[in-house]
This record gives C-alpha cells, structure tokens and sequence, in this order.
C-alpha cells in the first residue's frame, strides 16, 4: 500500500491494517525459518511497510492532540 493511501485513511483503518501486517509478518517469519520462503526480501518490505504505517498512525494521533 502506498503512503498516500495510507495517509487518506483512519486511525482505526490504520491500526487494523498495522496489526493484518504483524500478523503477515509472523506467518513470513516462520515460512523463513522453515526455508519455505521463496522470496526473503518479502520480510524486509513487509518491515518497512509496518514502520511507515507505525509512523502515519503516530502522527495523526500527535496532529489530533
């Protein structure tokens, strides 16, 4: 998901989708340790993707204050 799409969402919409992520991430990690990932860049993006939505979240909720 781009950062544009995420910023037009709402806090709500982006904790749920912070948490789908986390749970990606665990079923990532796991297929990793078994050698069963295809592609092991997948994990770094999958990182990235949850910091940029920590991120969004933490400043709307500073705006809103």
């Amino acid at each position: 998901m781009k950062p544009l799409e995420m910023r037009n969402m709402t806090v709500d919409e982006l904790t749920s989708h912070h948490d789908g992520l986390l749970d990606e991430l665990s079923g990532l990690r796991l297929k990793h340790v078994l050698r069963q990932l295809d592609d092991p860049m997948k994990v770094r993006a999958l990182r990235r993707q949850i910091a940029r939505a920590k991120t969004i979240i933490r400043q709307k909720q500073t705006s809103a204050k």
